[in-house]
């Protein structure tokens, strides 16, 4: 029996470095939604903040285009808090389908991943 046991989930050291990268992606996103928000805000609260010579058809589309945007970073802010949940737990970095460790370098370009590459893929193939 000399074979080294796959590990079964991250390190302490290794949690407390993916939750200051999560902590400063919630920071960002956060900041951003608040930036889409005050836009919408601004768009429904002074006509005058509408780009003279526009349409409100155009105005229109911003405001839709400011809600999706503004809905997609609620989405990821979700998903990071989830992801500092399951640092927590010492649960993070493991693939939900595989029950392995996700690669170190997914996490840090997807840093709120709940599946390996591989699993993500076998995924697509079955859809």
């Amino acid at each position: 029996m000399n074979q080294k046991a796959e590990k079964s989930r991250y390190s302490d050291e290794e949690l407390e470095e993916f939750r200051v990268l999560l902590q400063k992606k919630l920071d960002k996103a956060e900041r951003e939604l608040e930036f889409y928000t005050e836009q919408m805000s601004d768009l429904a609260d002074n006509p005058d903040a509408k780009v003279r010579g526009l349409d409100d058809g155009v105005g229109t589309v911003e405001s839709e285009r400011l809600s999706n945007m503004a809905a997609r970073q609620r989405k990821l802010i979700q998903h990071l808090k989830n992801a500092l949940i399951r640092i927590d737990n010492k649960v993070y970095g493991v693939c939900r389908e595989t029950g392995r460790l996700i690669a170190k370098e997914r996490l840090r370009a997807v840093p709120h991943a709940t599946l390996s590459i591989e699993a993500k893929q076998n995924r697509k193939r079955t859809v």
